[in-house]
């Protein structure tokens, strides 16, 4: 082989590294950045591109992924590039323990969602993207944890996740890269702290039972009571209505009566003047007692007492007692009574009176 050979060897090998050098294949999502004598010339996009060989230079940035294993481990790996990838990529962050404000040491898991908006910021503006992130994270999470309480941690993940994301967010858009979301996956206090937290829980779930069973005591006492009192309001109205019936039968009873006595006082009038005697010629008498008369009404009434004048300064009080005999119609039964003075009613008149009567 000769040196012309040798020659034309070599420059063959150096067209095609040059070539080579020349052509660069981005992929999708991906870009790269090219530097000419050491300065910042242009951004590769997706596709086919050329630059110039021996001149023109991508540069190599530091990146790190974190990979998860089937069984569920993950690692990360760390390596140098000269492609940006543009998705939305997910940081995995290790397990830390973070202090919070009533001085208890939680472990937790955070999950960051950012995405390269800018790749000339994120080459030229900070040296290594994913470790910044993951710092910054790091500290947030800590100093945003240290100002709250343990039972305010667990029970607002939401309002820590979006304070991260905004300090966050803020912090990396000189980076040129933008924190979409951010996650705690996992928020882990110490054993003791877990023991006394299941121990309040089953105390106040009893004092929740305690208290529905207090209330429904406490309804089904009212309940009760309140059928108690609407029992005995009902009860009181019945008597009223009771009592009220009780009234207007008594008044139509004394409304019969008063009419009976009307009817039985014209009847002794008439028997009275019947008897034809004049009482201012007749001397005086002894007072006639108990004096059983007998006569009959049209009307039978149950009792009867009637006082009719039966002189100038005499007069007969008549107790009336309405039965059945036989069958001649309603009887009444007259205990007579003569208060007399000196100037009474005379004994023949008396007389002619039951007579009459009977």
């Amino acid at each position: 082989m000769g040196p012309g050979l040798v020659l034309v060897g070599a420059v063959a090998l150096l067209v095609v590294v040059t070539i080579a050098k020349g052509i660069r294949i981005v992929q999708q999502a991906q870009t790269m950045i090219v530097e000419r004598f050491g300065k910042y010339h242009k951004t590769l996009t997706s596709g086919f591109n050329l630059i110039m060989p021996w001149i023109d230079k991508p540069r190599s940035v530091d990146w790190h992924q974190t990979l998860v294993t089937p069984a569920g481990d993950s690692y990360s790996r760390r390596f140098r590039t000269e492609k940006i990838d543009l998705r939305e990529t997910v940081y995995v962050f290790p397990r830390q323990n973070v202090i919070t404000k009533d001085n208890v040491v939680v472990e937790i898991d955070a999950l960051i969602y950012s995405q390269v908006t800018d790749p000339v910021r994120a080459t030229y503006e900070i040296a290594n993207l994913p470790d910044a992130i993951e710092k910054l994270t790091q500290t947030t999470l800590r100093n945003v944890i240290g100002e709250m309480e343990l039972d305010h941690v667990l029970s607002s993940r939401d309002m820590i996740n979006a304070k991260l994301r905004a300090i966050l967010d803020e912090a990396t858009h000189k980076w040129g890269a933008k924190v979409s979301r951010v996650e705690l996956k996992d928020i882990n206090p110490p054993r003791d702290i877990r023991d006394a937290m299941e121990k309040q829980m089953r105390a106040e779930r009893e004092r929740r039972a305690t208290i529905i069973t207090a209330d429904a005591d406490k309804q089904s006492r009212i309940l009760q009571a309140e059928g108690i009192r609407q029992s005995e309001i009902n009860t009181a109205e019945g008597d009223k209505q009771a009592k009220i019936l009780h009234a207007e039968a008594e008044a139509a009873w004394r409304l019969k009566v008063a009419e009976a006595e009307a009817q039985a006082i014209e009847r002794i009038t008439a028997a009275i003047k019947g008897t034809g005697g004049d009482p201012a010629r007749q001397g005086p008498v002894p007072p006639v007692c108990g004096l059983r008369l007998r006569f009959a009404l049209s009307d039978a009434v149950s009792l009867l007492l009637v006082r009719v004048g039966v002189g100038r300064f005499a007069f007969a009080d008549l107790l009336l007692v309405a039965g059945d005999e036989g069958d001649d119609g309603p009887l009444t039964d007259a205990r007579f009574h003569l208060d007399a003075a000196e100037d009474a009613y005379p004994l023949p008149v008396v007389a002619g009176l039951q007579e009459r009567l009977e």
